[in-house]
């Protein structure tokens, strides 16, 4: 039988941010896509390596070696949300910036007649690196389209652009922000027949649904911790004959064998820490007998949870006159609790800032999506983006459709 989450009283209380109040109202945080809360688990390993173990690594008195086992422990951690082995999992400041590491990496040997596939759907970490090699390496890039009337992606028109040039195919799990969900297997499997390689972003997905790098048969995957309740760090699956490939820039004396050799200099230790608590967070949900285990069972429980709440959002969003809904809807094409919307008569800006007296924070703009943002002819008001997170209640979601009904009031 399929784990059921704790109760929203017993997940919030790991959540000392949700006792913020404005206005006299209990904070609903509804910008998760753009970074969740943190729960106490996640702080106190941080703190706890920062106060008693913080040292660099690879030398042989106590404090440096507890550091090494910490990150090798996070490296394990990772490989376990990846489904991946541990010797496959590198660290970094961000997505963005070990997008542009990797994709450095891979310019180094790739020229004129050399393609590489990106999309429309996509944030632009994982659009801009590969801009850079086309600037200069002289490599082409080929767009594939989002569908703006569905916020889809047309698989159809990406997998017609992967040819015999392709090098690489860029693409998301999951829309920043639309929170649409593209299924990632075909696409791999299209581009590796080729001889290219895939590469997925799924920072957004990370938080709502179970990564499984094996199944889904790509060579990259990022993720950022700080989307699914860690720290601000970046993390990465590379598959390992192709990471022992890569031309990386890298210092001459610093390691050279497995993931380490993406990760220049020295790394956010505690930033890998906490990154292992988040994960260990997330697992605590389910009730496997391994951490990977616990990780199946808790983010499908996630992803149910989600499912209702964004369906039960979209429902109370798209009642109210004037309001526009972008994206899938719930139950046509799958999709993380995540939506945009936009409300007649106001940019995106003046709906967030509208909404803050009542206590609810939500992000607005672009997110970085800009393609998305322009094909749905949103490029100068931008949309309001609202995600549900694994602490967001019924009674909140409720709290926003007033809100926003109230915007529509004469």
């Amino acid at each position: 039988m399929m784990t059921s989450l704790p109760s929203g009283a017993v997940i919030r209380a790991h959540f000392p941010a949700l006792n913020r109040t404005e206005g006299g109202h209990a904070v609903a945080y509804f910008d998760g896509p753009g970074g969740t809360q943190v729960p106490v688990e996640v702080v106190d390993a941080m703190r706890d390596y920062l106060l008693h173990h913080n040292a660099n690594t690879h030398w042989v008195y106590p404090t440096s070696r507890e550091t090494d086992t910490l990150l090798e422990s996070a490296r394990a951690a990772g490989a376990d949300l990846f489904n991946a082995d541990p010797d496959e999992v590198s660290f970094g400041n961000n997505m963005t910036t070990l997008t542009f590491h990797i994709a450095r990496a891979l310019g180094r040997t790739w020229g004129r007649g050399d393609e590489v596939v990106i999309t429309e759907l996509d944030h632009q970490a994982n659009v801009a690196p590969w801009q850079a090699l086309e600037r200069e390496r002289g490599i082409t890039l080929r767009t594939a389209r989002m569908l703006p009337e569905s916020g889809t992606l047309d698989v159809d028109h990406l997998m017609s652009l992967i040819t015999p040039a392709t090098k690489l195919v860029a693409f998301g799990a999951a829309s920043n922000a639309l929170g649409t969900i593209t299924d990632i297997a075909p696409i791999a499997a299209q581009a590796r027949s080729v001889g290219a390689l895939s590469f997925v972003d799924a920072v957004h997905y990370a938080a709502h649904g179970l990564m499984d790098v094996r199944a889904w048969g790509c060579d990259f995957c990022a993720v950022s911790p700080y989307k699914f309740y860690g720290p601000h760090a970046g993390m990465m699956f590379t598959r390992r004959d192709v990471l022992a490939s890569l031309d990386v820039p890298r210092l001459d004396p610093a390691p050279n064998e497995g993931a380490e050799r993406l990760e220049t200099g020295t790394q956010n230790h505690e930033g890998m820490v906490g990154t292992r608590a988040a994960i260990d967070f997330i697992a605590s949900f389910g009730s496997g007998t391994t951490r990977r285990a616990k990780l199946v069972e808790s983010l499908a429980a996630l992803h149910r949870g989600g499912d209702a709440l964004v369906a039960q959002l979209w429902r109370g969003l798209e009642a109210i006159n004037g309001v526009t809904m972008h994206g899938p809807r719930p139950g046509n094409h799958p999709r993380t609790p995540t939506l945009a919307f936009s409300v007649a008569a106001m940019t995106a800006d003046e709906v967030a800032a509208a909404l803050v007296p009542s206590g609810l924070y939500l992000s607005s703009g672009d997110f970085y999506a800009t393609s998305v943002i322009e094909r749905l002819g949103r490029a100068d008001e931008g949309v309001v983006r609202a995600g549900c997170a694994c602490y967001t209640t019924k009674d909140e979601v409720d709290r926003l459709v007033a809100a926003v009904a109230r915007l529509r009031e004469p």
